[in-house]
């Protein structure tokens, strides 16, 4: 059985009598609020889950793994993330989405205390483990806040600011723990991070708006949440999206993992800080996901999604030349068309989905954190047998293959408008 709005309980979900008849619009005190506390849920995501990757060649040292095992520190978090993400989107639908992404934050932010503490690697992957799983909570139930609450023509620009939110988290946690690491260790770094998340999901939590256009569900019904999650699956479009977010996360992260080890060896003996310095490069991350979002409300996004991902591919080649500035460089490009892709595919699911939008992001970000897990560790092997070039040719495949994805949606999407025509 259904509630409505106004015959839900008090909690999560505001009760409106007067509840207006339009979405939260740009300009307006509701959407500024919502578009920083989103910001700050995207930032204390992605620095909690990210702020491992530049500590994965001390983790190599520490502990005498292999670089392939030490990325399992981040593997194993974005593995748990994205199967905890389909329960979140069950959860959700009966708790209510502000109340679990603020849970999940803070949880999160202890797990991450408790890792930098860990006396053994394998504790240490057990508490990064259940921090992936608790933040399952915030990815898919924030692109369904967003989509529910935001009215469409104000969406693409909401998403895009939670993206850049998601950009900053992930610049901040690999630049802060590079320069705390070298100076104060790796284990004072996640602790601080930690404390950081904690602080962010508080001022989430006083930020942002209770749900007004949010439909709690009594009970708990398995045939609904599989009837809309193959509803989705089946549709012509979206599963291509879920492609491009699985491809495009896996081949971003598998360069990330890697050029850190690369730019420590011959010839160029980067120290830790110096390569967390690289990482600011997430800067243009940030302003290009709030350029994506506003440049697809204006043009569409069959035309701005394929120039995310050629800007991606062609940043991946650039890393091949053996010039520091030039690999510099080609960072910068693939962070531009990551977040550029990303952050179009991400709006565009929640466009697409007729209904049940939390379960078609919930099945986006499933793909999206499987490739982060599966191409991130899948890259340490080509990485150990090919070199760099092992690692370029496997991310630039992935890339052809979400470009010609994303060619094939724009064709699905402006069929589908035709035939309602």
């Amino acid at each position: 059985m259904l509630k409505t709005a106004e015959t839900a309980p008090i909690g999560d979900t505001a009760i409106r009598p007067d509840m207006p008849p339009q979405k939260v619009r740009l300009g307006t005190p509701d959407y500024r609020r919502i578009s920083l506390a989103l910001f700050l849920a995207g930032f204390a995501t992605f620095s909690l889950l990210y702020c491992t990757q530049p500590l994965l060649p001390l983790f190599s040292h520490h502990f005498h793994i292999t670089p392939a095992s030490s990325s399992l520190a981040l593997s194993l978090s974005t593995g748990a993330l994205a199967g905890a993400i389909m329960l979140a989107a069950v959860v959700s639908e009966t708790s209510g989405r502000r109340a679990l992404m603020f849970v999940s934050m803070t949880a999160a932010s202890v797990m991450n205390i408790v890792a930098g503490l860990a006396p053994s690697w394998p504790l240490l992957l057990i508490a990064r483990a259940l921090e992936g799983f608790v933040l399952g909570g915030v990815p898919a139930v924030a692109m369904a806040y967003l989509a529910e609450e935001i009215e469409g023509k104000s969406l693409g620009l909401a998403m895009g600011r939670y993206v850049a939110g998601t950009a900053f988290g992930g610049m901040s946690g690999r630049v802060a723990e590079a320069f705390l690491a070298e100076f104060v260790g790796w284990r004072a770094a996640l602790c601080t991070m930690g404390v950081l998340g904690v602080l962010a999901a508080l001022a989430f939590f006083l930020l942002l708006p209770r749900s007004r256009y949010f439909v709690r569900k009594d009970g708990f019904d398995p045939g609904f949440h599989f009837r809309a999650w193959g509803g989705h699956l089946t549709s012509r479009a979206l599963p291509l999206l879920f492609a491009i977010g699985f491809l495009v996360m896996g081949a971003f992260v598998t360069i990330y993992n890697y050029a850190g080890f690369r730019l420590m060896a011959a010839p160029y003996h980067l120290s830790p800080t110096v390569i967390g310095l690289v990482f600011t490069v997430y800067l243009f991350g940030i302003l290009a996901s709030s350029m994506a979002g506003s440049a697809a409300d204006r043009l569409g996004r069959a035309r701005v999604l394929p120039i995310g991902l050629i800007l991606a591919l062609a940043g991946a080649i650039c890393t091949l030349s053996p010039a520091l500035p030039v690999i510099i460089l080609g960072i910068i490009l693939l962070t531009v068309g990551f977040f550029v892709s990303h952050s179009v595919a991400s709006g565009w699911v929640g466009r697409l989905a007729a209904g049940s939008k939390g379960h078609a992001s919930s099945l986006y970000l499933l793909a999206y954190y499987l490739g982060s897990s599966l191409a991130g560790t899948a890259g340490g092997w080509f990485w150990s047998h090919w070199g760099w070039h092992g690692v370029v040719g496997f991310a630039g495949t992935c890339l052809t293959l979400a470009l010609l994805c994303g060619i094939g949606v724009g064709r699905l999407s402006r069929q589908q408008v035709a035939e309602t025509r």
